[in-house]
C-alpha cells in the first residue's frame, strides 16, 4: 500500500473511494505503531525529515515554481500567491520547524493529574494520542510539514489533503517526511498524502473514511472551513475567519501604537493573524488617529473608515457595514473611532470572529479588563497580532488556530493533538 494516493483515473479494480478506504485502514494501523513509538524514534523521524528537506531544497523549489506559475496564469490574488510561494529561506524555515518540534517535550504519557480515593484506589489522568487526524488545507505548502510533524510528535497518524494549487509542492515535501519515517523504522502510512485534485476526496475524508479518521483540521479560506464544519461527521478543530482588531486606547503611547499597528497589518497581510480593523479611542483621536491612518496609507495600505477617519486623511475611503466583518488578507484595513474601552469591546463582540484581538495602552487596568472581557482565542496587550502563531508560542509549529471552545483553542500544537485516559490502580477492591 503506497502512503500517497496519486491523481490517477479510477479503474474498475480501484476507484477513488476504494483507494481512500485503503488509505484510511493503513493510517489506522500506523496510528497504533506511532502511539507506541518511543520519543527517540519519533524525534529521529522528524530530524531525518528535516535533513531530507535541506537536501531536496532545489527539487521542492522547482515544484513550487510550477505551482506558482499556474496560480499566476489563473490570475490569483497577491495575498494567495504570498501564501503559496516558497523561497530558500522559507524552505529552510520548514526544515527548522521540524527540528524544533523534535526538541519539544514529548506530549504522550504525561500524568496530567493523580489522586487517591477513600477506598484506596489510585487514579491518574494520562495524555494519549487522538488517533488518526485528517488535515485539509489550501495554498500553504509548509502545512504539509507542520501538520505531519506535529501529528507524529503527538503520537498520531495523519492523512493530509492539500489544495490542488500547491499539489506539486506538497508531494515534494511529503516525500521528505516519508524518508524520515523510513529512516526511523516507522510505517510510511503514519503520514499519508491524498495527492489528488478530485474534490470527492474531501467529501470522503469528511465522512471519516469508514471510521478511520478521528478528527478533522481544516486550514484555508472561509469556504473550505465552512464546508468542513457543515459536512464533517467527525469532530473539527477550526476557525472560520480571522477578523483581527487592534484597539488604540486613550492611554496608548503613540510611537508604540504606530510600530505595533504597522507590523500587525503589513508584516504579512495574508495570514490569519494580520490586523483587519483599527479601533481608536475617541479620547485620543485628536492626537493619534491621523498619524496612524497616514502611516498605514503611506505604507501602501488602503484604509476604509468612518466619517471621523475620513476627516483625518482625505485618502481614506468610506467604509460600509460589510467592512467591519471583512477578513481582507490583503493591504486593506477598516478603521473607526469608538467610545472608549466599552465601545471597543462592543464592536469586537459584534463584528469579531473570536480569533485574535489586541489593545495598546499604558493603563494596566484597561488592559486587564480588555483581556478578561474580549472572548477571543488570543488576546494581546502592547504586542503585534502577528504573534498569533504556534511557532511564536514555543509550540514548534501549529496545525492551525482553533476558535471554538471545546478541547483545543488558539494555536493547535502537540499538546492540543492529544486526549487522555484514566489509569486506575487497585489492590483487589470491589464495588459494593
Amino acid at each position: 500500500m503506497t502512503q500517497a494516493l496519486r491523481n490517477e483515473a479510477p479503474t474498475a479494480d480501484a476507484t477513488l473511494g476504494d483507494s481512500l478506504a485503503t488509505l484510511g485502514r493503513a493510517a489506522r494501523a500506523a496510528a497504533r505503531a506511532v502511539a507506541l513509538a518511543s520519543p527517540d524514534v519519533k524525534n529521529t523521524a522528524l530530524r531525518q525529515a528535516a535533513a531530507e528537506i535541506g537536501r531536496q531544497s532545489g527539487a521542492i523549489l522547482a515544484a513550487n515554481a510550477l505551482d506558482v506559475a499556474d496560480a499566476k496564469a489563473r490570475g490569483t490574488s497577491s495575498s494567495f500567491l504570498d501564501r503559496l510561494t516558497l523561497d530558500p529561506a522559507r524552505v529552510e524555515a520548514i526544515a527548522r520547524g521540524l527540528e524544533e518540534i523534535a526538541e519539544l517535550p514529548d506530549p504522550v504519557g504525561r500524568v496530567l493529574a493523580s489522586f487517591g480515593r477513600p477506598n484506596g484506589l489510585k487514579i491518574e489522568r494520562v495524555s494519549t494520542p487522538l488517533g488518526v487526524i485528517g488535515v485539509i488545507y489550501e495554498s500553504r505548502p509548509n502545512v504539509t510539514a507542520d501538520a505531519g510533524g506535529l501529528c507524529l510528535k503527538a503520537g498520531n497518524a495523519v492523512i493530509l489533503r492539500g489544495g490542488s494549487e500547491s499539489l506539486r509542492s506538497s508531494i515534494a515535501i511529503h516525500a521528505c517526511l516519508v524518508a524520515g519515517l523510513k529512516a526511523a523504522g516507522l510505517p510510511e502510512a503514519a503520514i499519508s498524502l491524498v495527492a489528488t485534485s478530485d474534490r470527492a476526496a474531501v467529501g470522503a475524508m469528511l465522512a471519516g473514511l469508514d471510521g478511520n479518521i478521528d478528527v478533522i483540521v481544516p486550514r484555508g479560506g472561509k469556504n473550505l472551513v465552512a464546508r468542513v464544519q457543515h459536512e464533517a461527521r467527525v469532530p473539527v478543530f477550526a476557525h472560520l475567519e480571522g477578523i483581527v482588531h487592534v484597539f488604540v486606547h486613550k492611554d496608548a503611547d503613540l510611537e508604540m501604537a504606530k510600530r505595533v499597528l504597522l507590523n500587525a497589518k503589513m508584516r504579512r497581510t495574508g495570514i490569519c493573524g494580520a490586523a483587519e480593523t483599527l479601533l481608536v479611542d475617541k479620547d485620543c483621536a485628536a492626537t493619534h488617529l491621523q498619524p496612524l491612518v497616514s502611516m498605514l496609507i503611506d505604507s501602501g495600505c488602503e484604509v476604509r473608515g468612518d466619517a471621523a477617519t475620513q476627516a483625518a486623511d482625505a485618502r481614506v475611503k468610506p467604509a460600509s457595514e460589510d467592512d467591519w466583518r471583512a477578513e481582507y488578507l490583503d493591504a486593506i484595513i477598516a478603521a473607526r473611532v469608538v467610545d472608549g474601552l466599552e465601545g471597543a469591546i462592543e464592536h469586537i463582540e459584534t463584528y469579531g470572529s473570536h480569533h485574535t484581538d489586541c489593545i495598546i495602552t499604558r493603563d494596566e487596568n484597561a488592559a486587564r479588563r480588555f483581556m478578561n472581557e474580549v472572548d477571543s482565542a488570543i488576546v494581546l496587550h502592547n504586542a503585534s497580532t502577528q504573534f498569533a502563531d504556534g511557532g511564536e508560542f514555543g509550540f514548534g509549529a501549529e496545525i492551525g488556530i482553533a476558535t471554538g471552545r471545546m478541547h483545543a483553542r488558539g494555536p493547535v500544537g502537540v499538546e492540543q493533538l492529544t486526549s487522555f485516559k484514566y489509569r486506575v490502580h487497585g489492590d483487589g477492591q470491589v464495588r459494593g
